[in-house]
């Protein structure tokens, strides 16, 4: 009772004040214009809701963690990794309540229902659904994800054309520009909220997203924004509400999205072949602070010193140096060192392109074929390309066909081998199959695509073993995996 009072009392205060003012605030209310230049929200708001969702992701069992980053200042970082990504449930549920539901925001891309949202509002969930502003709700199938840009593709059969979003230009924004985001915080749907555009090419220090250059807003957003679209004044998404910086664990007027360029990029290809190639110039670099401008007598502080260049890297093969500075990839220019990674990661592999840079005092071109980067093996595969025949599912596990930069990276000829995309079942993680891994024989009869793979474990039933041949890294080993005889409860 003693903690009620105050917040009575204030709410009293504030009612009486409100009635003894009624009739002045009625009176200017009716005189005063409209403020030149102040936004209007309520037609973007009422056109794009509809293509905005609420998003539920739901475990059987405690989640894993999610693809992370840096820990919140103030805060351990198991708290920092609870708090930074808003999953969660409203009204603060129990551990054992969050480790079963996660809830978030998504938007709507095309009316044949494929929806974006965050990987880590559904990473590795059992089951996903998402409520529309009409209150249907529709079980959502993951065409796939990408931890490293923190996205993850959904599709829904709705039985008929959905509203969709309009996407917009992430490279556009600039700093003090309005910005409106709607998704659920806490749970409570729809929620509009508004601020503007702090800054771009903000780089969070995140050993996993160091290919992602942040827009950063003041716009409120909480647990459960997760996901939902950032609109611009046109009404176009422009970015995905991703994160907060906060010592409380809630918002504190800083906020991070994930640019809507990034983020298309990675739709396009989770649509096509269910992951995420990025290129990959191969260099260690560092920010140009005022001790290199100092030791090499530069005018400015822009750009990224090369502290060393991989062996037989796209670096190497143009010609760069350890000292060499980039001042310029592809004909956009780097301010900061952290300007570089996302323009190389969104590079499609075996492009060309031109590199400005700074040595011994003078700007030169060198270009560069970029190469692809190993690719993230926690990203899941489009389920479309997983083999989902009974015998698959008897072993307990998924693959998908080897993309050609794995192929390479493991020394594999074309038509060999299928790679593990998901391990499920208990017999397959205890034989210690991993995802990543690629399967090069079943039973002694080689598989090199997904068909073969299914025509192979077809037969496979409970109680059955079954011989693998199994290559990780670059060794190979046959495993035994003994199919149970009954599910695991």
């Amino acid at each position: 009772m003693n903690q009620r009072r105050p917040v009575t009392s204030r709410l009293l205060r504030g009612l009486l004040g409100c009635s003894l003012g009624l009739g002045v605030a009625m009176a200017w209310a009716q005189a005063a214009p409209a403020v030149a230049g102040l936004p209007d929200f309520t037609g973007i708001v009422q056109k794009n809701a509809p293509a905005v969702v609420h998003v539920e992701a739901k475990y059987s069992g405690r989640r894993p963690k999610s693809a992370g980053g840096v820990p919140l200042q103030g805060m351990d970082p198991g708290q920092a990794e609870i708090f930074r990504r808003f999953f969660g449930m409203p009204m603060l549920p129990s551990p054992e309540e969050q480790a079963h539901t996660s809830l978030g925001s998504g938007f709507i891309l095309s009316g044949d229902g494929y929806i974006l949202t965050n990987n880590h509002v559904v990473d590795h969930a059992d089951a996903v659904t998402v409520r529309l502003q009409d209150r249907r709700t529709l079980t959502a199938k993951v065409v796939g994800t990408d931890p490293t840009y923190d996205i993850a593709l959904l599709k829904v059969d709705a039985g008929g054309s959905l509203p969709a979003v309009s996407i917009g230009d992430s490279s556009l924004l600039k700093p003090g520009q309005w910005v409106l985001a709607i998704g659920s915080p806490f749970g409570f749907d729809y929620t509009v909220t508004q601020g503007i555009v702090s800054a771009v090419g903000r780089s969070l220090g995140n050993r996993d997203q160091p290919s992602t250059s942040f827009i950063q807003t003041d716009v409120p957003i909480n647990r459960g924004n997760s996901g939902g679209p950032l609109f611009n004044l046109q009404g176009q998404v422009v970015g995905i509400n991703s994160q907060i910086y906060s010592d409380t664990g809630g918002y504190q007027g800083v906020a991070f999205s994930i640019p809507i360029d990034l983020a298309m990029n990675a739709v396009d290809q989770l649509k096509s072949k269910g992951y995420v190639t990025r290129g990959m110039l191969g260099v260690q670099i560092k920010p140009v602070d005022d001790d290199v401008v100092k030791a090499l007598k530069l005018d400015s502080a822009k750009g990224a010193i090369v502290v060393s260049v991989s062996p037989d890297s796209a670096a190497q093969k143009a010609g760069l140096q350890s000292g060499d500075i980039i001042l310029a990839y592809n004909g956009s220019d780097v301010v900061q060192g952290a300007d570089l990674p996302p323009l190389v990661a969104m590079t499609k592999p075996g492009t060309t392109v031109p590199l400005k840079i700074l040595r011994d005092g003078k700007e030169k071109t060198v270009n560069a074929t970029i190469s692809a980067m190993p690719r993230d093996q926690n990203a899941s595969a489009a389920l479309d390309k997983a083999a989902p025949s009974s015998g698959a599912d008897a072993l307990g596990l998924s693959v998908e066909n080897v993309d050609a930069p794995t192929r390479s990276q493991l020394g594999l000829k074309a038509g060999e081998g299928v790679a593990i995309a998901n391990v499920s079942g208990p017999a397959a993680a205890q034989a210690g199959l991993q995802q990543g891994d690629v399967i090069l024989m079943v039973n002694q009869k080689k598989v090199g695509s997904v068909e073969a793979f299914r025509a192979a474990t077809a037969g496979v039933k409970p109680g059955d073993t079954v011989l693998l041949l199994v290559r990780r890294g670059d060794s190979n080993n046959f495993i035994a995996l003994t199919v149970p005889s009954e599910k695991a409860d």
